[in-house]
């Protein structure tokens, strides 16, 4: 009977002792979380460290749709804009006879070459033939007056004629000559010379190519109407239209990178408006692009990248508008981190079309979230909002 009581308290000390401890763990774990709850963790650092902080493996930051890339070093930026390959204005001219008639000749078709002074059209008309006609009397009547001053001369120097009719004789073949020269510089200004005694061949201007022939032959045209438009596309034109606040950094002698379906070139700016247009608010702007190679087409579609000038010097720091948020009233960038990407403060400078200055805040050498960094900024957000529940 003894022994069994003996028993029995022996089990029981061991019960309370279990009981004891159990309550002293419970204790101890409960002291550990009211601790970490006060950011008391063992000397680590508290949570508000971990501000501006994103958690993401590669998988999560793809299917967020973000792309990662580095800031780009020297230069002040481009601005990429759709731009119309043109033909220069110096070198294209409209071809036009000053006096109406009938087309009988066109010796040019579209996109064949021409040369300067070559007869690419025949006008026939009444007009012409009087024009025509001064000339023929006009140098009737100058070939009259030199015979008389040969004579006049000769009969001088035999002393058997007056001074004064050798003046005379002078006087009038100046004059003769004179009017000979005003018929014939009619028949220039009415486009060209050549062909019957009614009929007016018109030259070429310039060499190139015919780029536009609006009559056809037969038909009757009045004065001054256009016959063929002739381009010389040795060298053509980008016509750019630039916002106002980028017009300012851009200069004559600018680069342009010009791009179409597989094929490249680099253009120079040769003018900036100094004047917005009416219509589009925008500033016009022409670069002039070498097509000795014939690669580049009159009226053609093409994006072109303009270089900028502006602060900064060839080792500025420039990053994509789309890589930069603002936390806190303070622009930031996400730099990528091996969990994921931290919210890194930068000091801005001046845009570059598409891009802006980074003045301080990164090195260059940073992978930075270049697209979709609004999504990370939204994460930090929620991030807050569950700290504060």
């Amino acid at each position: 009977m003894k022994s069994l009581y003996l028993a029995g308290a022996a089990s029981l000390a061991l019960l309370l002792a279990a009981c004891g401890g159990e309550n002293s763990g419970n204790e101890e774990g409960a002291a550990a979380n009211e601790r970490a709850a006060n950011g008391e963790n063992g000397g680590a650092e508290s949570g508000h460290a971990d501000e501006g902080v994103v958690t993401l493996d590669a998988d999560q930051i793809a299917a967020a749709g973000v792309q990662i890339g580095r800031p780009i070093i020297g230069g002040a930026g481009t601005i990429e804009l759709p731009a119309i390959i043109e033909g220069d204005p110096q070198r294209t001219q409209v071809v036009s006879a000053a006096i109406g008639g009938r087309v009988v000749a066109l010796t040019r078709n579209l996109g064949q070459s021409v040369v300067s002074g070559q007869t690419i059209a025949v006008i026939e008309s009444p007009e012409v033939a009087q024009i025509k006609g001064e000339v023929e009397a006009a140098r009737a009547r100058l070939q009259l007056a030199n015979s008389n001053l040969a004579r006049e001369e000769r009969l001088f120097a035999q002393r058997v004629s007056p001074e004064q009719d050798l003046i005379a004789a002078r006087t009038a073949a100046t004059e003769a000559r004179i009017a000979l020269k005003q018929a014939q510089s009619m028949v220039s200004a009415a486009g060209g010379g050549g062909g019957g005694l009614n009929r007016l061949g018109i030259a070429a201007p310039i060499s190139g190519q015919i780029i536009a022939r609006p009559v056809t032959l037969g038909q009757t045209v009045a004065a001054d109407a256009e016959l063929y438009r002739i381009a010389n596309l040795s060298q053509v034109s980008i016509a750019l239209n630039l916002k106002a606040e980028d017009a300012g950094r851009v200069r004559p002698g600018s680069t342009v990178l010009v791009t179409a379906a597989g094929r490249q070139a680099t253009a120079r700016v040769t003018f900036v408006s100094p004047a917005l247009d009416p219509q589009t608010r925008l500033v016009p702007a022409i670069a002039t692009l070498d097509n000795r190679g014939g690669e580049w087409r009159v009226g053609e579609p093409v994006m072109a990248a303009v270089q900028l000038t502006g602060s900064g010097g060839s080792n500025a720091i420039r990053v994509p508008r789309t890589a930069v948020q603002s936390l806190e009233g303070k622009p930031v960038v996400f730099v990528r981190t091996p969990t994921g990407f931290k919210a890194t403060q930068v000091q801005l400078g001046d845009a570059s079309g598409d891009t802006v200055i980074v003045q301080s805040g990164l090195t260059g050498n940073e992978q930075i979230a270049t697209t979709g960094s609004f999504t990370l900024k939204a994460e930090i957000g929620k991030g807050e909002a569950s700290h504060e529940d």
